[in-house]
């Protein structure tokens, strides 16, 4: 019996948002690519999108050899504890993918294994691929699987042959009743596709099962005070990176009074940057633990208009600022960060924290883009509702991340421990 090993992924800029997946099928015993499948879909979540490229993979398994065993490995951890029947599935939307997943193989032929990210690289390129061509309306076609042709007098064997090459250029699987002419002719599954894409993580969080067990809690902390920030100044992760003025201190010591009262902070993590690191420093020895720093949750780079204000950006750079201001793809002038960059970057930061921290409560001490991109992918808000927020120094807001892709926005620019 040949074994078969299945990399997929998937990916949703903006959650939802422009989405895309990716699928690899390779020997397990020589560790061959044997076919590639990829695909734009349209708006989806990325769940959705982790489910389509898991469909994807299956099937161009199914169509190499509908006799084999499957490894299955993702980087998602809600896609493979589903599968594997450890979590129950809730959400409306992955229902009908996960029972389609089953459906392809026999039970007891696939086993699924997460993997971390680093690990899935082929599926997530192919994902990348997809969203990119999608995003320039181009299709996005793999190189032709190596479905080799059986030896053996023309027949049966090698019709079956041409139509496992056909589906899997479509990244689906042929049943055995469904006749070699049609392989070719059959219409595409694209409109269903797009009308699951479609459908997004809308049931709030705290009506969730409590089967769904407790989620991972983000407590988002907005740094203290800088000399800027009074003066309202674009302060990025390309600029002077100014430490937490006096003011700021005292903001941050208030804080972490009012979460010692709660009690309910579990780690800290924060972005690499002065303030935050100084902020989150304050907090945690009130909390008694250690600070953790990620890279991911650093403030846009502002380019040419970092110790700017508004103002002056408008008057030195008008048109680079209107450009920024309609369009989430562009960049401030000298090549910052665009808000669509943020956005990618913030996404995987937090699926990779909350996998990391699943059931329990984490304070991330980051800034005002991070915190309002999070807030705007768990709402399923437009990019322009980023111009739409206020977000204060020193301010907490909070988002929980449940089991099922929900997420539940539970706090918004809290500031009540700054009053006297």
């Amino acid at each position: 019996m040949r074994e078969f090993v299945v990399e997929a992924d998937g990916g949703s800029r903006g959650n939802p948002g422009p989405a895309g997946y990716g699928a690899a099928v390779s020997d397990a015993a020589t560790g061959e690519t044997l076919a590639e499948a990829a695909e734009f879909i349209g708006v989806a979540t990325n769940n959705v999108a982790e489910y389509r490229g898991l469909l994807a993979g299956l099937r161009a398994a199914h169509a190499l050899d509908p006799e084999a065993r499957v490894a299955v490995r993702m980087d998602s951890k809600l896609v493979v504890e589903q599968m594997s029947g450890r979590w129950k599935i809730k959400h409306p939307d992955m229902k009908p993918l996960a029972a389609e997943a089953r459906g392809i193989f026999p039970p007891g032929r696939v086993t699924y294994e997460w993997i971390p990210r680093e690990r899935n690289k082929h599926a997530d390129r192919l994902a990348n691929e997809a969203m990119d061509a999608g995003a320039k309306g181009e299709v996005w076609t793999p190189p032709a699987p190596a479905v080799p042709e059986p030896e053996g007098p023309p027949g049966d064997a090698r019709a079956g042959a041409a139509a496992a090459r056909a589906a899997l250029a479509r990244g689906r699987a042929v049943p055995a009743s469904e006749p070699v002419e049609s392989a070719e002719a059959a219409p595409s599954d694209a409109r269903a596709a797009r009308t699951v894409a479609s459908a997004t993580t809308s049931s709030p969080g705290w009506s969730a099962a409590p089967d769904l067990g407790a989620p991972a809690t983000f407590v988002l902390l907005r740094h203290g005070e800088t000399p800027l920030t009074p003066q309202k100044r674009f302060s990025g992760s390309g600029g002077s990176d100014p430490a937490l003025s006096e003011v700021g201190r005292e903001q941050a010591r208030l804080v972490a009074g009012a979460l010692a009262r709660r009690g309910t902070v579990q780690a800290v993590v924060a972005s690499p940057l002065a303030r935050t690191r100084e902020t989150a420093g304050i907090v945690a020895a009130r909390l008694g633990l250690d600070v953790r720093v990620d890279d991911g949750l650093r403030e846009t780079d502002f380019g040419a208009w970092e110790g700017l204000t508004f103002g002056e950006a408008r008057e030195r750079y008008p048109d680079d600022l209107t450009a920024w201001l309609g369009d989430p793809e562009a960049r401030p002038t000298g090549g910052g960060e665009s808000f669509a960059e943020t956005a990618e970057r913030i996404e995987q930061t937090r699926a990779r924290l909350v996998t990391e921290y699943a059931g329990r409560t984490v304070l991330l001490v980051t800034h005002v883009t991070p915190i309002k991109t999070l807030l705007r992918l768990a709402l399923g808000a437009p990019p322009e509702s980023l111009f739409r927020m206020e977000l204060s120094a020193a301010s907490l807001s909070a988002v929980a991340y449940y089991a099922d892709g929900n997420a539940s926005v539970r706090l918004f620019n809290d500031t009540s421990h700054l009053r006297p």
